[in-house]
């Protein structure tokens, strides 16, 4: 079993608005699998979901999610190693977990632009759970952590993480950055929630890999702080949600997203009058609007350059980096093209 788990907990991002004494900061917390029996429900078989729920006493949010087969889907489409695939899941994770839920047609981008030898990692969802990828270098997969974990950190390096929030009506997007944390994901989106949105969280994602390679568990949660929350309530959930096992676990398990929501809320309880769910789906990319975009991005070339790999090839195919999917055109579709440049 490859455990890959990111956890952006309280000894990262105090869960407190004042500065507080917490723990070693940087601590990472990941699932050990090989300390706990493992009951698997066929997690594969349910539907993956995002859900939405208030503690009852309406001072904490929580998103939980569970993505087991839109991170097998991202993994087969980019046809990518272990260890890329874990960050390609946690980012698509990440991105649900900061995008789902907001206002009509708004979307967020989050982009990796680490040393590692992953490359670029960028994750786009939007309001709606629809989200989808891309990645540098799919085939990433240095040596495993010492605990045996897979290295998502490495495969990722140091560098800028960059988050856009944008929507058709605003006059420009939103756009903040903060240093890549550790890399492992979940610590650099919580560390940028406080820095860049002001947002006190607990974050954590997670992906878990059978043997044979297969994506068996994925799943996340983001604990935000809501204003006048009590100390009560911070002391209770800092003491409680070291004690959970990672959200992969809990979903290879069997857990559903609700389930995993009020496991994060426990004692706390659950506002269940206000709770929200949707299901999430790698995408979209219609085939409108693939050919519209790469019509486009061809005819930049120029007439002489299209026309010249016209002759010499017959056709001109290109890639779409998020889906993975191939477009072939014909001459008469780049004269096409041209002329509406």
């Amino acid at each position: 079993m490859y455990s890959s788990a990111s956890r952006g907990m309280t000894s990262v991002v105090p869960l407190r608005r004042a500065s507080s004494s917490l723990g070693r900061v940087g601590r990472a917390m990941n699932s050990n699998t090989s300390s706990k029996k493992v009951v698997v429900a066929s997690s594969s078989a349910k539907e993956d979901e995002v859900y939405r729920v208030m503690s009852k006493n309406q001072e904490l949010s929580v998103i939980a999610v569970t993505a087991t087969k839109l991170v097998a889907e991202a993994q087969q489409r980019h046809k990518s190693a272990p260890t890329a695939t874990a960050a390609i899941g946690r980012n698509l994770i990440a991105s649900l977990l900061l995008g789902t839920f907001k206002g009509d047609d708004e979307s967020v981008q989050l982009t990796f632009r680490g040393d590692g030898p992953l490359g670029q990692l960028t994750a786009v969802s939007d309001n709606m759970g629809n989200t989808k990828c891309l990645v540098g270098n799919a085939q990433a997969d240095p040596p495993l952590r010492p605990d045996g974990k897979l290295n998502v950190g490495m495969a990722v390096g140091k560098g800028i993480l960059s988050v856009t929030r944008s929507h058709p009506s605003w006059v420009q997007p939103y756009n903040g950055q903060v240093n890549i944390y550790t890399g492992e994901i979940a610590e650099d989106v919580a560390v940028y929630m406080r820095d860049s949105e002001q947002t006190n969280s607990a974050v954590s994602v997670g992906v878990q890999l059978d043997r044979d390679l297969t994506v068996v568990g994925a799943g996340g949660y983001m604990v935000q702080v809501l204003p006048f929350a009590s100390d009560e309530t911070l002391d209770y959930l800092e003491k409680h949600i070291p004690t959970l096992d990672s959200p992969s676990t809990m979903v290879e398990s069997g857990m559903s997203a609700e389930e995993i929501a009020k496991a994060i809320l426990g004692d706390l309880g659950a506002f269940e009058e206000v709770e929200t769910r949707l299901t999430p789906k790698y995408g979209p990319c219609s085939r409108t609007d693939l050919e519209g975009r790469m019509l486009k991005a061809i005819a930049s070339l120029g007439r002489e350059e299209a026309m010249k790999i016209i002759e010499e090839d017959g056709k001109i195919e290109i890639t779409c980096e998020f889906c993975k999917e191939d477009l072939v055109f014909s001459e008469a579709d780049i004269e096409k093209a041209l002329q509406e440049i």
